[in-house]
C-alpha cells in the first residue's frame, strides 16, 4: 500500500491561526507592562489574541502614559496601577476583580526589582534591606498573588511568574538575583503542590536575555545577549511574542497535565554546558 503523501504546511505558517481563539471566555491579570517591550506585554498580546480578557495594571502615575495606551489597545476591561510594595494595593486589585469579574481563571506576575547597589555588587556584600526588598517585590509578591487569586479560581486556574537561568545556574553579573529567582522557582513548585487539588496550577517561565527595561539595570547586559546568541542552539534571541506563545499555552487546557515546573523559552540555552 502506497503511503498518502503529507501534505506540506504554507511557506508562511502562522502559529496564531493555528491555536485560534483557544482562551475565549477566561480571565487574567497582567501584572508587569512597562512598555512595547515588556515581557508582560508580549503575553498579553497573545492571550488577548487567543481570545482571553484581561486586567492590566502599571505601577505607578509616571508609567500611566506608556501603559495605558496599551492596555486600551488591548481592550482590557480593568486596569489602575499597583506597586505591590505598598501596603493594600494589591488587595485593592483583587477587589476589584471579585467586583467586576466574580472569578479569576489566571495571573501573569512580571514583576522584580533589586536596588542597584545591591544589584551590581556580589551576592556576600548585599545590604539586608536591599535583598529584603529584592525579595518582597520579585518573590513575596507573587506569593501573595496566588494567596488572593485562589478564591477567584472557583473552576481552577493558572499562576505564572517569569524567571531567568540565572536561578538554576551561576550567571555572570546576575549577582542577588540569582538566589531571588531561586526562591521564586522554589516557591512555584511549593504552591503547585499545595493548590493541586484545587485544580490551580502554578507555573514559572524562564526566558533567555530580552532586551527589556527592566534588564537594563543588570550589569553589562549586553554580554548576557551575546553570550545568548552564540551559545543556544537556535543562535538567536527569542522574542516577547514567543514567550507569549508559551504562556497562552499553559494558561489552556492543553496543558492540563502539567503544574509546578519552570518552562524554559531561550532557544535551547539552559541546554548547554
Amino acid at each position: 500500500m502506497t503511503a498518502r503523501p503529507v501534505d506540506p504546511l504554507p511557506k508562511v505558517w502562522d502559529p496564531d491561526a493555528a491555536i485560534g481563539e483557544m482562551l475565549k471566555g477566561k480571565k487574567g491579570l497582567v501584572v508587569g507592562i512597562a512598555n512595547e517591550h515588556s515581557i508582560a506585554y508580549g503575553c498579553a498580546v497573545k492571550l488577548r489574541a487567543f481570545g482571553a480578557e484581561l486586567a492590566v495594571t502599571w505601577l505607578n502615575e509616571k508609567a500611566e502614559p506608556y501603559v495605558r495606551p496599551l492596555a486600551e489597545q488591548l481592550g482590557a476591561t480593568i486596569t489602575g496601577t499597583l506597586d505591590v510594595s505598598r501596603p493594600g494595593e494589591l488587595e485593592a486589585v483583587f477587589d476589584r476583580i471579585a467586583k467586576e469579574w466574580g472569578r479569576l481563571d489566571f495571573v501573569i506576575h512580571a514583576i522584580a526589582f533589586a536596588p542597584k547597589e545591591d544589584l551590581h555588587g556580589r551576592v556576600v556584600d548585599c545590604s539586608s534591606e536591599g535583598f529584603a526588598q529584592a525579595m518582597q517585590v520579585s518573590c513575596w509578591s507573587f506569593i501573595r498573588m496566588v494567596k488572593l487569586a485562589e478564591p477567584l479560581m472557583t473552576d481552577g486556574g493558572v499562576l505564572i511568574t517569569m524567571s531567568y537561568y540565572g536561578a538554576d545556574k551561576v550567571v555572570n553579573r546576575y549577582n542577588m538575583m540569582g538566589p531571588v529567582k531561586a526562591a521564586l522557582e522554589a516557591s512555584v513548585r511549593y504552591m503547585a503542590a499545595e493548590l493541586g487539588p484545587r485544580g490551580v496550577r502554578v507555573f514559572a517561565v524562564s526566558p533567555g536575555p530580552l532586551k527589556t527595561r527592566a534588564a537594563s539595570g543588570i550589569s553589562h547586559f549586553d554580554e548576557l545577549v551575546q553570550m545568548a546568541q552564540e551559545r543556544a542552539p537556535a543562535q538567536r534571541l527569542v522574542d516577547i511574542a514567543e514567550v507569549g506563545r508559551v504562556v497562552a499555552f499553559l494558561v489552556g487546557g492543553a496543558s492540563s497535565g502539567m503544574t509546578g515546573d519552570t518552562i524554559y523559552v531561550d532557544g535551547g540555552l539552559h541546554n548547554m554546558a
